[in-house]
């Protein structure tokens, strides 16, 4: 397939189609959370059927994304994106469809499959089409925008459930991404088409056992904890790491025959690429588990509706935004290590909330938490994507975007009680 020749800049629709793309898959993730009270009680799901609502999508989400790099790679990363994008919107529209909580499971399961299509050409198109001079401000506003979208998922999607628009309750968070979805492809269309000139046949065995390994992690932790978690699921975190460590074997031995693997283990030689994808691993790993946590105390515990439990995100949202725009500044000042300071305010305001929520139990006195909470996420959050891919060459960026990306590792955050 031809190439078209890289512009090295992005007129405003392909960088806005890129954005959105990023906004709505983490939206969605995020989305669910402030309404599983309501989804809870309209289909009459049990505990198993909401945990695998809220982390089926994640799973899916995980295990595709290396697939996903790989298939934008070869055949063309604007044509993936596209056929990821309208492959969500419609997923989006049989969730919001959904006639029971299996239904439910099912869309979300292929929701999050499209979505591990499209997610990794954004990243590989982003490094690839713009220069050195544009890109760390490209990936700053990426970063900003999948911030954001963990938050706002809190706020908009509390206020779409209790606005209850047409009767459809929590169903208009999936429906909504209809109108997104076509704007998104409507403006797609302006991207460039690019490959990779090298592009290899795809590592079908390292693909396979990747997915398999994390297939094998993610299922025990989803039942594990509604089950009391028997043999079967120790049996499988074993099988899971013996899986993993094939599937490194069959990448050294691919690389060593002059191969392409699913993912070249040379990647994580880069020191500053291992360690910065270290760090976004620890802050998302966190940050999920934290926004379902906290929907579900509001809630659940205290009684909140949804939307009052998404308006508390609210003053987080501010300070996120603020912090975002501070953080290309701070950064340009102070180096890369400001991203560490970013982490530790990130960390002290997840701390506080959880101190808050436990020995006082009073909404008004989390706010100044949250308020520290989403500045320290934007701080830390917004420059590390342009820290951690600025490491990776043209041929590694749909790689690297695909290893970097924390999705499936967050799946255990639906263990709950």
């Amino acid at each position: 397939m031809p190439t078209e020749p890289t512009p090295r800049h992005l007129s405003v629709a392909p960088l806005f189609a890129l954005l959105l793309g990023g906004f709505i898959t983490i939206f969605d993730l995020f989305v669910v959370n402030v309404a599983l009270s309501s989804i809870r009680a309209d289909l009459q799901a049990d505990l198993s059927g909401i945990g695998w609502i809220v982390a089926g999508y994640e799973l899916t989400f995980g295990v595709l994304l290396i697939a996903g790099a790989r298939l934008g790679d070869r055949y063309g990363r604007r044509r993936v994106y596209i056929l990821g994008t309208i492959s969500f919107t419609l997923t989006s529209v049989l969730c919001g469809l959904a006639p029971d909580t299996e239904a439910l499971i099912a869309a979300r399961l292929l929701q999050g499959a499209a979505a591990g299509i499209l997610f990794p050409q954004i990243y590989a198109m982003l490094r690839v089409l713009l220069d050195e001079e544009r890109r760390p401000r490209a990936f700053g506003l990426l970063g900003m925008a999948l911030g954001l979208a963990a938050i706002a998922g809190q706020v908009l999607g509390g206020w779409i459930v209790t606005a209850d628009i047409a009767g459809l309750g929590w169903r208009m968070i999936f429906l909504s991404n209809l109108p997104v979805g076509l704007v998104g492809v409507l403006c797609a269309f302006r991207l460039p088409e690019n490959t990779q000139a090298n592009a290899a046949r795809i590592d079908r065995a390292g693909t396979l056992l990747a997915t398999l390994a994390l297939l094998l992690l993610l299922v025990p932790l989803l039942e594990g904890g509604h089950s009391g978690w028997p043999l079967w699921t120790w049996g499988s975190f074993l099988a899971s790491a013996i899986t993993m460590m094939v599937f490194v074997a069959w990448e050294r031995r691919v690389t060593s025959h002059g191969g392409a693997p699913a993912v070249d283990p040379a990647l994580f030689a880069n020191r500053r690429f291992a360690v910065g994808s270290g760090v976004v691993l620890l802050v998302y790993s966190t940050s999920t588990p934290f926004f379902l946590g906290f929907a579900l105390l509001v809630q659940e515990g205290l009684g909140l509706s949804a939307f009052a439990a998404g308006t508390l995100f609210a003053p987080a949202s501010v300070a996120f935004v603020t912090a975002s725009m501070m953080a290309p500044r701070i950064v340009a000042r102070f180096g890369n290590k400001s991203i560490a300071g970013g982490a530790v305010v990130y960390l002290a305001g997840t701390v506080a909330v959880a101190m808050t929520a436990l020995t006082n139990g009073n909404v008004a006195w989390m706010i100044p938490a949250l308020i520290v909470f989403g500045f320290g996420q934007g701080l830390s959050m917004t420059p590390l994507l342009n820290f951690t891919l600025g490491f990776t060459t043209e041929d590694e960026a749909g790689m690297a975007g695909a290893s970097s990306r924390p999705c499936s590792r967050s799946a255990a955050r639906s263990a709950w009680p």
